[in-house]
């Protein structure tokens, strides 16, 4: 029996140092240049457009790894849109993350209109279950695309005032996109934007535990299961040794 080829096969950097590199981007607010200063210190010499590659190449693998390992989303879907400038033009994010604040999926578009909430909903329905309720604001396009789709016809929906900050869950969601986009000095490519935004909502949430909230062994310990479970999903086999 031919044994698999490697997810590395034909690159001549080890695993470990591919994984860290496209974990720090999407993890932390570091630009590729960033990224490739901290290799240097740790005796990697690699450019910051080998880094793009490897982000390109495998961001999204191992995004849709932590997406399909982690619990199943509630069954409450929260929906909000946040405008973002690409090349000085107005474009729309949809987005929807579930009741503990996981993102569920994204979608960026030009409009804002019945057509973009349909296509917005059939994307999401692609890769998650028919919710139980539906939160968003007051906007229009939601009841009459929803009206419109026969698996969510029937479906609960919550409409809260913009004003009352009552969607507060995909609200805040939105904080960490503009973090990272004022870091970038702002998104360019739609298609860049659409790929790069889907791999760092779910990768950065994988290790974004809510550190508030837990005691320092704890945390720690949550954050080493996060970890192992990181290396399995990149196929580093071992432990990284300390001086990495």
């Amino acid at each position: 029996m031919r044994k698999p080829k490697s997810l590395y096969h034909g690159h001549r950097f080890p695993a470990s140092v591919i994984s860290h590199a496209v974990r720090w981007y999407f993890r932390f607010q570091l630009s590729l240049r960033d990224i490739e200063e901290l290799l240097f210190e740790r005796g990697v010499i690699v450019s910051y457009e080998t880094i793009r590659r490897w982000c390109d190449k495998f961001g999204a693998g191992f995004a849709h790894r932590v997406k399909a390992a982690r619990r199943k989303p509630g069954s409450t879907w929260h929906l909000d849109e946040m405008f973002v400038s690409l090349r000085g033009e107005q474009y729309l994010l949809w987005r929807a993350v579930e009741a503990h604040g996981a993102e569920i999926d994204i979608l960026l578009q030009k409009r804002r209109d019945k057509a973009a909430a349909k296509r917005f909903f059939k994307h999401v329905l692609r890769s998650n279950p028919v919710p139980h309720k539906i939160v968003t604001d007051q906007l229009r396009s939601y009841r009459a695309a929803k009206a419109d789709i026969a698996a969510l016809a029937n479906v609960k929906h919550v409409f809260v005032k913009a004003a009352a900050r009552g969607n507060n869950r995909a609200e805040n969601s939105h904080q960490p996109t503009r973090e990272r986009e004022r870091r970038m000095r702002g998104f360019r490519d739609p298609a860049r934007t659409q790929t790069f935004l889907s791999s760092f909502g779910s990768i950065r949430q994988h290790f974004a535990l809510k550190r508030h909230l837990l005691r320092a062994p704890l945390f720690r310990k949550q954050l080493a299961v996060h970890f192992a479970q990181w290396r399995g999903f990149t196929h580093v086999a071992q432990t990284p040794s300390h001086t990495f």
